[in-house]
């Protein structure tokens, strides 16, 4: 066998040696990464709220059912859209009547893992957050749960389906149950995308810029609240921890955040930290939908919450680490359904 010439050989040797320690660091990332993040769940069923197959085919059509609402023009799939990741691409969502609302729509994708709904916390779950939107003058427009049964009881065909989905209850179309089929069907919203892969039994799921990005991520700081399953959706936190978040984002309403809910001070500029789950698809970010671009929101996250500055190549690189939180739209989701026929009287106000 010819003898492989001096420089080759020590190339070779240098190649080798280098190959080995991107594999043995690949794999400490990765167990770094199985330490704070978790893969998601087949759904998102709780003890309380299990999740039946006739709750969730009655909550996926009361869901995009826009019938309920006072001028019967406006249901959860607005402010929610399927094409849209389950958010609606405006800074601040528009009600009926055309009214503006106070934050940003968050995407209901995977949203029944986060502790508590809405931006503030002041839904308690998936379930509550259906209620109080059909329910509250500003987002359905009703003024009590009275009107909102009078819509469905003109449409008869979900009187049977109330009956199936809830089987041991003599009077079962309450808005009550209204809210925990609508949540049902949301516990089914779960994506799984290539980072869970990555978690799981596939350490090649990310690219080699994603793994630099989760790297970052993880040293940088990102992770100490974007954590968990959810990657974020755990936890209350103060949004300009090293310095105002309006001075960074442009925000040209302050927004006190959780203070306005429980009243102590102490809350001021507390938002319930976002799930990054599909972050790439469902921007406009932040609370008031001040940024426009991931990339813009990474750069301001790392200045008023951790007082980094990163660089163009690490940005990219974080990007590409969130663009592997993307999955794939659960089909009962993708496509809408055939509503039950019927049609409504709308009063005029």
């Amino acid at each position: 066998m010819a003898r492989m010439p001096l420089v080759t050989a020590s190339i070779v040797a240098a190649l080798a040696f280098s190959i080995g320690a991107s594999v043995a660091d690949d794999a400490a990332l990765r167990k770094q990464a199985q330490e704070f993040f978790q893969p998601l769940p087949s759904d998102m069923a709780a003890p309380e709220y299990p999740v039946t197959k006739n709750q969730a085919h009655l909550g996926r059509l009361l869901f995009f059912d826009p019938r309920l609402s006072i001028d019967a023009n406006v249901s959860c799939v607005t402010c929610h859209q399927p094409s849209l990741y389950g958010a609606d691409a405006l800074s601040k969502s528009i009600g009926v009547k055309q009214r503006v609302q106070a934050r940003n729509a968050p995407t209901v994708l995977n949203a029944a893992l986060n502790l508590a709904g809405n931006w503030r916390g002041d839904r308690e779950n998936v379930e509550h957050q259906a209620v109080v939107a059909l329910t509250a003058p500003g987002s359905s427009g009703q003024p009590d749960e009275r009107a909102v049964i009078g819509r469905l009881e003109q449409i008869a065909g979900y009187a049977p389906l109330f009956n199936a989905a809830f089987p041991n209850e003599s009077h079962p179309m309450t808005v009550k149950n209204i809210g925990k089929a609508i949540g049902a069907y949301e516990r089914t919203l779960v994506t799984p995308s290539a980072f869970d892969a990555y978690l799981g039994d596939n350490p090649n799921a990310l690219s080699a810029a994603a793994r630099a990005g989760l790297e970052t991520f993880i040293k940088i700081g990102c992770v100490a609240c974007h954590n968990g399953v959810g990657v974020g959706g755990g936890m209350y936190r103060k949004f300009g921890i090293v310095e105002d978040y309006w001075v960074a984002t442009g925000s040209q309403d302050i927004d006190r955040g959780r203070e306005d809910v429980t009243k102590d001070p102490d809350d001021a500029y507390v938002f319930k930290v976002p799930s990054l789950r599909n972050v790439a698809m469902t921007g406009p970010y932040f609370h008031d939908g001040s940024v426009a671009t991931l990339p813009e929101a990474v750069q301001v996250m790392a200045r008023v919450q951790l007082g980094a500055k990163l660089d163009d190549a690490e940005i990219s690189n974080v990007v590409a680490f969130l663009n592997s939180l993307t999955g794939g739209l659960p089909a009962e989701f993708a496509m809408a359904p055939i509503l039950p026929p019927g049609a409504v009287v709308v009063r005029k106000q």
